[in-house]
């Protein structure tokens, strides 16, 4: 499945962005779905997941609720609504997929997730 990240930008500490991840080529209903992100000089790092029949989700710990990871199968694409922005939210954000044994399946681990969006730039600003 090929993945398309969107909605990124520049903003101000306490600004909210709403990335998009459409994927094209299967559909995502057999996937669980994940939002990574990778700040310079570090390692990528879990954010959120969702699981296949979006009923179960799982956060890193620095979300604390400002951070939902929503899907629509029926538009084959998930979303990242991020709320109260702050300077260290600064990164690029990938969308991921994986296959899901099961409908509520989720996972935080980078190598559960075999395809990957190209990224799109959250640049926050204090």
């Amino acid at each position: 499945v090929q993945l398309q990240a969107s909605g990124g930008g520049s903003v101000q500490a306490g600004d909210s962005l709403r990335l998009s991840c459409a994927a094209s080529g299967r559909t995502l209903s057999n996937y669980a779905l994940g939002w990574f992100r990778q700040a310079p000089g570090k390692e990528r790092e879990f954010v959120t997941a969702i699981s296949r029949n979006g009923d179960r989700t799982y956060d890193a710990d620095f979300v604390k609720g400002r951070f939902t990871i929503s899907r629509d199968n029926a538009k084959n694409s998930v979303y990242l609504q991020m709320n109260s922005l702050k300077p260290e939210d600064t990164g690029v954000y990938y969308c991921a997929a994986g296959r899901a044994p099961t409908p509520i399946y989720t996972s935080r681990t980078r190598d559960e997730y075999d395809s990957w969006g190209q990224g799109t730039q959250v640049t926050v600003s204090s």
